[in-house]
């Protein structure tokens, strides 16, 4: 299959592209002069996907929640051992992570790399489960959530979806719960492998000063699928989310010294529409930074009156059929900053943003996006997540030269409303 080269003249940067026939596709960012390399093989499943319909099955099949992660898990463990060991003695960094929408896994080094690429290949294609090994990471797993259970970052955030969200597995802890974990059977770990480890679901993409030939070379002879199949689509099913949130206050009690807090706005104009998506994610951010930033007036002010400190920070995350806007940090007094936040907004509204201060935020927004190209670790793990949405990563400078004030206005008035408002807030026992 022949390569196609994606390309940004504005970034001086470019990506070669091959989908093999049996459905992977390989990218390669050429990084001249960079001594550190960076690989991520990439499937297309997390958390979320609880409920499918796999090719070829006329039915739907609901696993128990935390199984994306509990898979990641365990595909660290070969028969004879584990794979931390084989990376260790080949000088690199190995590491997977699994959110609510992908699970990846990838290496770091600064030698030996196609080692490092072939062993990574062979071991995300050679899963070992056993009853035994299942039940044994149970325990593991399990230990871990009750360490997030007692961990108040966590625990604010996680609480501030469980307060928009009714029915979205947004709101389901990534790792599960300990019950839902303790009903995972080999037999579901191998269903869920075949269904979304196909290399159809899935991308490898690598970043680094190296030969073009031979990335692609040591990963096509490492793949154990080679023919193509035409195996059909996997069919993702969530529930129907209701614009309104589940509740407007969450409460918990832990081992803080100040309170916690997250204010969050919900989406209630989702799409699944590429463009659309990466088009409201820039608006929000550049209105965020316009807002909620350091330079803001709100933060400013917020911060002389002593109702916040430097550890207040905003986000947005935005994903196909989902996404939110969320602030926040430590406070002495919660509930008056989200009553300040809400009386702020309601005042911009009415008055107007100011343009100048929106070419100057999306100017900013622009230099630092820039300067992220310098990280290939950044490059890597955010090209896997927008390409999972359908976003080619050099599109997000386009896009953000393109957004227009009346663009911002718009975005204002539709996504940051009381109504679609909640706070979760950790308070010390």
């Amino acid at each position: 299959m022949k390569s196609k080269i994606i390309e940004s003249k504005l970034l001086g940067e470019k990506i070669i592209q091959k989908k093999l026939d049996n459905g992977l596709e390989i990218f390669y960012m050429p990084k001249e002069g960079y001594s550190k390399q960076y690989a991520i093989f990439a499937t297309k499943y997390g958390s979320n996907d609880s409920r499918f319909i796999a090719p070829k099955d006329n039915h739907d099949t609901i696993v128990p929640d935390g199984i994306a992660h509990f898979l990641e898990h365990k595909l660290f463990e070969e028969e004879e051992g584990s794979i931390f060991d084989k990376f260790s003695e080949l000088g690199s960094n190995v590491n997977a992570y699994t959110n609510f929408t992908s699970t990846c896994y990838l290496f770091s080094c600064t030698d030996r790399f196609y080692e490092n690429l072939e062993l990574l290949v062979k071991f995300v294609q050679s899963p070992y489960f056993t009853e035994e090994n299942v039940e044994k990471e149970k325990g593991i797993i399990a230990q871990e959530i009750k360490m997030y259970d007692d961990n108040p970052d966590w625990k604010v955030f996680f609480n501030s979806l469980k307060a928009m969200y009714k029915e979205h597995p947004v709101k389901i802890d990534i790792a599960g719960t300990v019950d839902s974990i303790n009903k995972i059977t080999k037999e579901d770990l191998y269903k869920c492998y075949k269904t979304f480890y196909d290399l159809s679901n899935m991308i490898v993409f690598v970043v680094g000063d190296l030969e073009e030939d031979k990335v692609f070379e040591v990963i096509e002879n490492n793949l154990k699928e080679v023919t193509k199949k035409n195996r059909g689509e996997i069919v993702r099913i969530y529930p129907e989310e209701p614009n309104q949130i589940a509740q407007k206050v969450v409460e918990e009690n832990l081992d803080v010294s100040i309170p916690l807090f997250n204010i969050a706005f919900k989406d209630t104009d989702n799409s699944t529409d590429a463009k659309e998506v990466l088009k409201k994610e820039i608006c929000t951010k550049i209105i965020l930074g316009m807002l909620f930033s350091r330079s803001s007036d709100l933060y400013s002010t917020l911060y002389e009156e002593g109702l916040i400190n430097d550890t207040f920070s905003s986000e947005y995350t935005g994903e196909l059929n989902y996404g939110y806007s969320m602030m926040g940090g430590e406070s002495k007094n919660p509930k008056l900053v989200l009553e300040r936040v809400l009386e702020y907004i309601k005042n911009v509204k009415e008055n107007n943003l100011d343009n100048s201060d929106f070419e100057r935020v999306k100017k900013k927004l622009i230099g630092k996006h820039l300067s992220y190209y310098n990280s290939i670790e950044y490059i890597a793990t955010t090209f896997v997540s927008y390409y999972f949405k359908g976003i080619n990563i050099f599109e997000y400078t386009d896009e953000l030269k393109n957004i227009k004030f009346e663009d911002i206005q718009k975005r204002l008035n539709d996504h940051f409303n009381e109504e679609n408002s909640v706070i979760s807030i950790i308070s010390p026992k």
